[in-house]
């Protein structure tokens, strides 16, 4: 017999774009809003120095502050978007090339003809398919930087330690939820060649937070790629800690068409949670080794903790 779960006090409070949760000395905003008007996309992308996605949420954010320390944390879209690489992409940064058209042309050649295949550059003075491992970011810092304050730091978990771990039973178990929201950020149809999102979300259960924030990209008969960040803190943790997992797969777009439910329905690859099902259950060396051989740096799992409070 399972024992009920005592659900601690908490304050709920929303607003017309935004909704709050006050719980265990923690204060958590969801907010979500339109998509960002013809004049927040200027300034947006002025700052940013590229075209910004299709839709772009421009006001939406997740911010997180756990008070007796001054520990914060966000996720937002102009800080997940600093994170797509500007320039000329070189070695790490995964990017889908126009090179590709090789393979393509190839396939259309002639096997026989001695004429050369033309040179293929890359097409944008920006990462195209808006790749990103934006892991969330603290107030004040770069999102790539991975540093909360100079007084309280990511490390590496302890993969000894059960508490620096993400507990899968435990959010699996029918506990209520008190908060829970979906905030989209961005996505793009990559000029009908696929689709790239990211999209964050939270539960708040009696025992713990946890958020997942998750970007998915499909360029049609090339790849597909994710990339999640999860996010849990237990409120029982002792010393209080939030442990974060960063994690990065790809594979090549036939490599997931093959594991279709059906062969003749494809709506299964716009979905993000079937691909980010398939990738995760392929074998870490199809996976997160080879990929599809891009070399991307976010094909990888991570976990480290931040303490935010010793025992006195």
């Amino acid at each position: 017999m399972s024992l009920a779960v005592a659900v601690p006090q908490h304050r709920l409070s929303e607003t017309p774009n935004s909704r709050t949760i006050e719980i265990n000395d923690w204060v958590i905003i969801a907010s979500t809003n339109p998509i960002s008007s013809a004049s927040e996309c200027d300034a947006l992308q002025a700052s940013l120095g590229f075209p910004l996605p299709e839709m772009t949420f421009g006001s939406n954010y997740l911010s997180l502050e756990h008070r007796p320390s001054g520990w914060k944390m966000m996720f937002d879209t102009h800080n997940a978007l600093k994170c797509v690489k500007k320039g000329e992409l070189g070695e790490g940064d995964g990017g889908v090339k126009v090179g590709y058209a090789d393979a393509w042309l190839k396939s259309r050649t002639d096997p026989g003809t001695n004429l050369p295949l033309p040179v293929t550059v890359a097409a944008k003075h920006y990462d195209w398919t808006y790749t990103i491992t934006y892991p969330g970011h603290h107030p004040d810092s770069e999102p790539d930087i991975e540093s909360p304050s100079p007084s309280i730091q990511w490390m590496d978990a302890n993969e000894d330690n059960p508490s620096h771990s993400i507990p899968l039973a435990e959010l699996t178990r029918p506990d209520p939820i008190l908060f829970y929201a979906e905030i989209p950020l961005f996505e793009d149809e990559l000029h009908d060649n696929g689709s790239s999102n990211l999209l964050v979300r939270i539960r708040v259960m009696p025992t713990c937070i946890f958020i997942l924030s998750r970007f998915t990209l499909r360029v049609d008969n090339v790849l597909f790629r994710t990339h999640d960040t999860r996010i849990y803190h237990s409120f029982t943790s002792n010393p209080s800690l939030v442990v974060r997992q960063l994690s990065g797969w790809e594979a090549p777009y036939d490599g997931v068409k093959r594991r279709l439910p059906s062969r003749n329905d494809l709506t299964p690859l716009t979905d993000a949670n079937f691909v980010a099902k398939v990738l995760t259950e392929l074998p870490v060396t199809e996976s997160q080794q080879i990929g599809a051989r891009t070399r991307w740096r976010g094909l990888r799992t991570k976990v480290e903790i931040a303490v935010l409070a010793r025992d006195a």
